[in-house]
């Protein structure tokens, strides 16, 4: 029998987006077995099963809310294992957050995958990947995808706040909190989004904006 590999967990609740991240870092990182899961009862079941992972790849906001206190607390478990924080949040104070809880990294989910890659290999290795990349950043570079209205979607004003928000990859009961809405209503409203696109899920919605910019009144 042949040795087990070693393995990094990537922690995010959308299971779309951590398999889709799980992927990329296999067909970069072949030596490496990559498991994902939605919740912190299911990583800390694969770390009982095969102990400490090698790497930790987790998203800042989980739909039990900030994953930052486990974090911390997971460091004391596992304190040789290095973790990179991800995140759709746009909030500047998330990427020191993230250090303050011990993260060795910090990506924003609108960056590249070969920069996720990339900051994935320095944590890997050692070292420390907090370069200023952030959602406000990228927001501030010229877009080459057409912009689009949510009415011109067959959304309401209220839909193209929230599709907004799951753009950057947050998740509903974040969504819920920044627009003080329950998070039913939230659900409420995803599925009316997904219905008028045409779609099933959130990863079939981001695919269907492909070439096109979701703009709010606020932002023209």
């Amino acid at each position: 029998m042949s040795a087990q590999l070693p393995y990094a967990i990537v922690l995010d609740d959308h299971p779309l987006v951590g398999r889709g991240m799980a992927q990329y870092l296999q067909s970069i990182r072949p030596e490496m077995a990559v498991h994902v899961a939605t919740t912190w009862a299911q990583a800390q079941q694969r770390m009982q099963a095969q102990g400490c992972p090698c790497m930790l790849v987790a998203d800042v906001w989980l739909a039990e809310g900030s994953s930052l206190n486990t974090l911390a607390q997971w460091r004391g478990e596992c304190p040789g294992t290095p973790w990179l924080a991800i995140s759709g949040d746009d909030d500047p104070s998330i990427l020191q957050r993230a250090r303050g809880a011990g993260a060795h990294g910090f990506v924003h989910k609108q960056a590249p995958p070969e920069v996720f890659g990339q900051a994935f290999a320095a944590v890997l290795a050692g070292g420390e990947w907090y370069q200023p990349h952030t959602a406000s950043e990228a927001t501030a570079t010229p877009s080459r995808d057409w912009p689009v209205t949510p009415a011109e979607l067959g959304l309401t004003p209220r839909q193209g706040e929230i599709f907004a928000l799951v753009l950057r990859g947050l998740p509903n009961k974040r969504i819920a909190m920044m627009l003080g809405l329950s998070e039913s209503t939230v659900k409420e409203h995803l599925t009316g989004i997904l219905e008028r696109l045409g779609v099933k899920t959130r990863v079939e919605a981001l695919t269907h904006l492909r070439g096109r910019r979701l703009v709010l009144p606020q932002d023209t």
